[in-house]
């Protein structure tokens, strides 16, 4: 078997990816009111002529329920899908694959406000619990975390239109996340559902929510269908719960499942109580026998390089990089050594005067410089 490299193209679903260096789904909050906006534009084929092998967006959030991003994206009405279809389509001139990272922040929202939405509505959770903490980088002060009415079938059906909007907007396929204590992440963890019904109690009830959802997602987009993963649990019940989770996600025919490694950037909005660090590939990669492998979180391009080489992934998604390096797959491909800072004050699109800064006015590469 030959050795395969990360500049090889990769079949993934019904596309082909021309390498395998790909763009992470990312939290940042630069849609004006939720719109996508002509500057995302700008950003997305910046990073597409960059020759990102599939972009996965920042989070869309399937439902304006309380979250504290103001200007994160969103996929819920024709204003939304058509600002997103103008994006996809100069993507596609570019040559790029894009798919949409769909998101639910459930309990994660704030008590006191629905920023994103002005139609404050009930937000839904497995249970009634809320999470602990509750500061947020949007709003001032500590004002904590709102206390959910427990129902699932609601956000089943929001997520299936948000993926159906995400069709009609032209995405290549839809990502979902399942990470940092997301509703998908609720349902599975046994602190923060204690439902006694077909959705909880064991780990199968518990995985029965995100099961449903991924068949629903996958009713609309076929095989076009991914799942991205970070541990959130105490190890025992982590290992158990995820091993399940994930073989029988794999039975879905996805088209690619990421694993994401905790580390000490991945984690901006929410501490990982409980959780202990453990190798989320040697943990998992052994129960995914259908999808393509991502790896996730701290991942560099040499050590990506290493892992493809040796047949332990199939890919890389990369995310800090790509922030700060337009053009990242050139740089790598190239050989030039990655130099720009990251610009952590902006990093989530903090609401300064002008966004482009830590957005899209990083340095591009200076090709001359490396003969």
């Amino acid at each position: 078997m030959t050795n395969a490299s990360p500049f090889q193209p990769l079949q993934l679903g019904d596309i082909t990816i021309q390498n395998r260096i790909g763009m992470s789904a990312l939290t940042r909050s630069h849609a004006s009111s939720t719109i996508p906006s002509d500057l995302m534009n700008e950003y997305y084929i910046q990073r597409t002529l960059g020759a990102a092998a599939l972009i996965v967006t920042k989070g869309i959030l399937v439902t304006g329920q309380g979250t504290e991003w103001p200007h994160a994206p969103g996929i819920r009405d024709s204003e939304q899908t058509s600002a997103w279809k103008k994006i996809i389509g100069t993507v596609y001139r570019g040559g790029g694959r894009i798919y949409a990272h769909l998101w639910h922040v459930s309990i994660l929202s704030a008590d006191s406000m629905n920023i994103s939405d002005p139609h404050p509505k009930t937000v839904y959770a497995p249970s009634a619990i809320p999470a602990r903490g509750g500061k947020f980088p949007h709003i001032p002060g500590i004002p904590g975390y709102v206390t959910p009415t427990a129902v699932p079938q609601v956000s089943i059906d929001q997520f299936k239109q948000a993926t159906v909007n995400a069709k009609l907007a032209g995405f290549d396929g839809v990502e979902l996340h399942r990470a940092n204590g997301s509703l998908i992440a609720q349902f599975l963890d046994s602190t923060a559902n204690t439902r006694t019904d077909q959705w909880g109690g064991s780990i199968e009830n518990r995985s029965s929510f995100g099961l449903e959802v991924l068949k629903a997602v996958i009713h609309v987009f076929g095989r076009n269908v991914a799942i991205k993963f970070i541990h959130s649990m105490p190890l025992k019940e982590t290992l158990d719960t995820y091993r399940y989770f994930i073989a029988e996600a794999d039975k879905l025919n996805l088209s690619y499942i990421t694993l994401f490694r905790y580390t000490i950037h991945a984690n901006f909005e929410i501490e990982i109580d409980g959780a202990i660090q453990h190798d989320m590939l040697q943990s998992y990669g052994p129960y995914i026998k259908n999808a393509k492998v991502f790896l996730d979180g701290a991942v560099f391009p040499e050590g990506a390089a290493i892992l493809i080489s040796a047949r332990k992934i199939d890919g890389a998604f990369i995310g800090l990089d790509w922030i700060t390096h337009p053009e990242l797959a050139e740089w790598v491909l190239h050989g030039k050594p990655l130099g720009n800072a990251l610009d952590v004050p902006h990093v989530k699109g903090k609401l300064a005067q002008d966004w482009t800064v830590g957005y899209t006015g990083c340095p591009a590469a200076i090709y001359e410089t490396m003969l």
